[in-house]
């Protein structure tokens, strides 16, 4: 598949042009109503899953479960200039 550079891809389109271009296990927030619910269930549920695949218009993780939504997410450890407190 050739990519348009022009097209801004987002959300679960996202997640599907990556595996169709050969991407394996992409972390992605997940959910079965909606691009943003994913997303809004990262600040009260940080419900995510490593997605290995897309088949009948479903994502399916690494546990085999299937997902409507799957929108890819960066996740990287914190740092010391994260964590806000006095060193003694």
């Amino acid at each position: 598949m050739k990519l348009e550079v022009d097209k801004v891809l987002i959300g679960s389109d996202l997640t599907r042009v990556m595996l169709e271009n050969g991407c394996q296990e992409i972390w992605c927030a997940v959910d079965d109503n909606s691009d943003e619910d994913a997303m809004r269930d990262q600040i009260e549920n940080d419900f995510t899953a490593r997605i290995v695949s897309y088949d009948d218009e479903k994502f399916y993780c690494t546990a085999g479960i299937a997902w409507l939504c799957a929108v890819p997410i960066k996740v990287l450890p914190m740092t010391l200039s994260d964590v806000k407190f006095e060193m003694s």
